[in-house]
């Protein structure tokens, strides 16, 4: 809709990316912008990445993810079929969107979302150790996940207070992946950003 006739917009797609069939990618809807494909990305069939999305490196979007406009997809991220983005939603690196899921807000780094509007599920623990994560580091990412998400002590405060302890602990805190597990969920409370998905308690987190 805010595409106007005659307007030079632009599409770059990275190196060694594997689009299959009946794919669509769609062009800025700007000049000023540009939708973006980066580089070693698996895209099945009948995917749909709309305008001023952008996708990194090494992502695996399986048959009919749809992406709105102005997505982004970090790294290393991975979706079953079927699932929908809805616009300006960030999709964190190493995380997993489970088949058929509605996701309307953004997905944290390194967690799991599913559902008809999708919610967090627990850390993608297969995707950690297939990407390399130590035994140390995921232990470390599911601690951090307990004490913001699933906190034991009815005095933590709300979000901001957890991802703080989280920060300052003496031990969590040292881990560059707890901080930027961290830092994801605070930047999607920023005044432009969507929020997470919500959470919900599961015994596989």
């Amino acid at each position: 809709m805010k595409y106007k006739f005659g307007n030079e917009c632009f599409l770059e797609i990275g190196d060694n990316n594997e689009i299959r069939e009946h794919v669509s990618i769609h062009r800025s809807s700007t000049p000023s912008d540009k939708t973006v494909i980066g580089d070693n990305n698996l895209i099945m069939g009948s995917c749909h990445i709309a305008h001023d999305c952008k996708v990194g490196n090494n992502n695996i979007l399986a048959n009919s993810t749809l992406l709105a406009g102005h997505v982004v997809v970090e790294d290393y991220a991975h979706t079953a079929g079927g699932i929908v983005v809805h616009q300006f939603c960030r999709i964190g690196s190493y995380s997993f969107i489970g088949g058929g899921s509605v996701v309307s807000q953004d997905v944290p780094k390194y967690i799991i979302v599913s559902g008809e509007r999708a919610e967090l599920r627990g850390l993608n623990l297969e995707g950690l150790r297939r990407r390399g994560f130590s035994a140390v580091e995921i232990k470390s990412l599911r601690a951090a996940y307990r004490k913001i998400f699933m906190p034991t002590d009815t005095s933590s405060g709300n979000i901001e207070d957890r991802l703080s302890q989280v920060e300052q602990h003496e031990d969590l805190g040292l881990f560059p992946a707890v901080s930027s597990m961290v830092q994801s969920i605070r930047d999607s409370f920023a005044e432009n950003r969507r929020g997470i998905c919500k959470f919900r308690s599961w015994s596989g987190s």
